[in-house]
């Protein structure tokens, strides 16, 4: 299979909280879900490759009081795992995303994508968990390179629908995905986000998966995605060169039980790690 580079995949907490919509614990996300990596093997039965031997993951650790973290010094730390395939930032919840890429693109938009898996348009006012899409928006991020797939009925209010829609971004809603596969749909977002070369940043905010699969997640609704869809979705989006940074978002352990909601999040740093590995190969 060849030789794969060191540590392909870098690992870093961010565990933002404190302007949430719901309130939820400050207790660190990003380590439980470490914890829970533990609890998996590293053979992959679909791609018939363990992926250890792909050079593990270089942990970056955590960064303290992650709400009041710096756009410099949270380039920094990423910067340190430039030569990365991907880095994945763990949450905390949704502000993660704002956060992670307004630091990648130090005011310069014009090369960068994004695509949210969310059940969540995040296009509220002000600055929260709810904010983020509009924030990147409103500093520069070009709207005919967003996709968010996932949306749902009855979690969206009509003027968030139509900023979108005036904006120019890309919605597949819940809906649309009951007769378009997740995969057929990550490869549409990747065609649109990354278009022209970009480089992509990909939120996946758990509150997208069906309640009863994430107790942990406060926004979840029944009649989500899968666990399964979102596993396939983290493969497929991980495997394309232009990804280079992932989040995963919108987990409260203090709700979780069972740790059914960090080990779904620790399957899907293991599944992006799996795609990773596929783009190297």
């Amino acid at each position: 299979m060849g030789e794969f580079p060191k540590a392909p995949v870098a690992l870093l907490g961010l565990h933002t909280y404190t302007t949430s919509v719901t309130p939820r614990s400050a207790q660190s996300t990003p380590d439980a879900i470490r914890g829970a990596l533990a609890r998996y093997s590293t053979w992959s039965y679909e791609d018939q490759r363990d992926i250890e031997e792909g050079g593990g993951i270089w942990d970056l650790g955590n960064i303290d009081e992650a709400d009041g973290v710096s756009s410099e010094e949270l380039r920094a730390v990423l910067a340190r795992a430039n030569d990365c395939e991907l880095r994945i930032i763990l949450g905390g919840d949704n502000a993660v995303t704002w956060h992670a890429l307004s630091a990648r693109a130090d005011g310069d938009y014009s090369n960068v994508g994004l695509i949210t898996l969310d059940a969540h348009l995040d296009m509220r006012e002000g600055r929260s968990n709810g904010s983020p899409v509009r924030q990147l928006l409103e500093q520069g991020l070009n709207p005919h390179h967003v996709v968010q797939i996932g949306l749902a009925d009855f979690s969206n209010s009509s003027h968030y629908a139509n900023v979108a829609r005036e904006a120019g971004s890309t919605v597949i809603t819940r809906a649309e995905l009951r007769s378009l596969s997740i995969v057929d749909a990550a490869k549409r977002a990747l065609d649109i986000a990354g278009a022209g070369g970009r480089k992509i940043h990909c939120d996946i905010d758990v509150d997208v998966i069906d309640r009863a699969f994430v107790p942990g997640c406060p926004a979840a609704a029944p009649g989500g995605l899968t666990p399964d869809e979102v596993r396939q979705f983290a493969r497929v989006i991980a495997a394309d060169s232009r990804v280079d940074t992932l989040d995963i978002t919108e987990i409260d352990i203090d709700r979780d039980i069972n740790e059914n909601t960090v080990r779904l999040a620790a399957l899907v740093v293991l599944e992006a790690y799996a795609g990773v590995l596929r783009r190297i190969a």
